[in-house]
């Protein structure tokens, strides 16, 4: 796999990723994220040209094409990394994308903890990310824009179903090396 910033010309693609790794919320009676428009063009082009915009590619085939299987969005808050999206295309799921793209931004965000905000009642949000070294961080524990990110999550009509805020300490799993 290959873990790299996107170029302009594939954001659209990580739109389709966005779409396609909504669809199984239906299942979960959440249709109205299965229906959220993704990142639009304009946001993920600024995240692109801030080098924090990370998309997965399987590895070149016959003829060296290559497309993105999922993608990842970052930024800086409260002096962690916070991980804004991560998405990955559900035919290529279980195969450690998401690790891989979390893990890819904790050495671009600086090795610096890691941050996000979940819902913790779906199997591929919070449960997900225990597994892989995040704990549920208790309100009093939240750092003022931990508290912003989640305010505006409120006023978009996200905790209709229980969310929360998670950190994972840096060098969690051994990430130095892993790119």
């Amino acid at each position: 796999m290959i873990i790299q910033v996107p170029s302009l010309d594939e954001l659209s693609a990580l739109r389709a990723i966005e779409r396609a790794a909504g669809e199984p919320f239906r299942g979960l009676g959440m249709a109205a994220i299965a229906d959220d428009e993704p990142p639009s063009p304009a946001l993920l082009t600024e995240f692109q040209r801030a080098g924090r915009a990370l998309a997965a590619y399987e590895e070149a085939g016959p003829g060296g094409g290559r497309r993105p299987v999922g993608y990842l969005l970052w930024e800086p808050v409260d002096d962690c990394t916070h991980i804004e999206q991560v998405s990955v295309h559900p035919d290529q799921a279980h195969r450690g994308i998401g690790r891989s793209l979390i893990n890819r931004a904790e050495l671009d965000g600086g090795r610096v903890a890691l941050t996000l905000t979940t819902f913790t009642e779906v199997p591929w949000n919070a449960p997900y990310y225990a597994r892989i070294g995040f704990r549920v961080l208790p309100e009093a524990e939240l750092t003022p824009g931990l508290r912003a990110i989640r305010a505006h999550e409120a006023a978009l009509g996200l905790d209709r179903w229980p969310r929360v805020a998670m950190r994972r300490e840096a060098g969690w799993g051994g990430v130095c090396g892993e790119v």
